[in-house]
């Protein structure tokens, strides 16, 4: 047996999100946009703030594992790249294609503003 003391999950959970605080002492990040999503889903226009307030734990563990993991991935090569997250989502596929999507848009878009930045230039030179 094990001479380790037992720790509250809590306190796990904190410590699994990079975070020092238990999560019912932090500021809440996602609250407003959460409570818009679950709206969307199907929840009530104002939902439990308990409830806000667990489904933003459960995403900001999600969100900080992932990064931790592709963190790991990312130092055998020397930094993090866009493609460690994209393998770790691999076997789930349409939050890989979402991502994949999602990546795509912002690349049309910085292409449109270069664009427009370079058209621009050439009206201003004109004058």
């Amino acid at each position: 047996m094990s001479n380790t003391p037992a720790t509250p999950a809590s306190s796990s959970k904190s410590k699994a999100t990079g975070n020092s605080q238990p999560p019912e002492k932090r500021k809440p990040l996602f609250q407003k946009e959460l409570q818009h999503m679950m709206y969307g889903f199907g929840d009530e226009p104002n939902p439990l703030p308990e409830t806000v307030a667990l489904v933003e734990d459960i995403v900001v563990e999600y969100v900080t594992d992932l990064t931790h993991k592709a963190q790991e991935i990312g130092t055998k090569r020397g930094r993090l790249l866009v493609d460690d997250f994209l393998y770790l989502i691999r076997k789930d596929l349409p939050k890989l294609n979402r991502c994949r999507e999602l990546l795509a848009m912002q690349e049309e878009l910085k292409q449109a503003r270069k664009a427009f930045d370079v058209d621009e230039e050439k009206i201003t030179s004109l004058d």
